[in-house]
This record gives structure tokens, sequence and C-alpha cells, in this order.
């Protein structure tokens, strides 16, 4: 097997672990968010493992869709993250001021 088949074999299981990343984050299945993060970073170690160098077409277009798909899951993240943030300020009566009386004008006194 060549560089190049084996971390377009290692893009492919990246690729397969960031969609199983985001069908684990829409059903909050932290498990399998874990068996899918862990099984990213092992195709990423692999790819790096394997070096930098000259890459055709094939190569990059997966590449492409690995970032596009790792974007997908920060956003996926950011976006429960802010509902989190957002419930925790509505429970605690926090209408969002984003900070507390007096906080922050000892600075400017």
């Amino acid at each position: 097997m060549t560089a190049n088949n084996a971390k377009r074999d290692a893009l492919i299981g990246v690729i397969e672990s960031l969609h199983a990343e985001i069908t684990a984050l829409k059903a909050n299945d932290v498990e399998a968010l874990e068996r899918a993060t862990q099984a990213k970073l092992a195709g990423i170690e692999a790819i790096a493992v394997l070096g930098t160098g000259p890459t055709g077409s094939d190569l990059r277009d997966l590449a492409e869709e690995a970032n596009r798909l790792n974007e997908a899951c920060r956003i996926y993240v950011n976006l429960m993250a802010a509902n989190v943030r957002r419930r925790l300020q509505s429970l605690t009566g926090d209408a969002g001021m984003g900070y507390s009386r007096g906080m922050g004008l000892k600075a400017y006194a």
C-alpha cells in the first residue's frame, strides 16, 4: 500500500468519524461522541505519521470534506453551548446582562 493510499484510507476514516460525531451530537449520545472522537483522532494521527508531501486532487478533496464536516461539528457544539448558557442565565435570573453589578467599574475609577 502506498503512502497516498494509506492517507486516503485514513481520511475516509476521519470523514466517517466526523459523520458519527455529528450524529452523536444530534442525539446527545455522549458515549457515541467519545467513540467517534477517538476514532477521528486516531485517523488524524495516522495521517500525521505518514507525513506531508505532494498529494493529488482526490486527497485534497477528501481533506476539504473533512474540514467542512469538522466546521459543521464546531458550529453545532457552539450552538449547543449558547443554548446551555441561555438556559442557565434564564434559570439564574440573569437576563443576559453579561455582568454583575459593579463588575469592571474599578478599572476606570
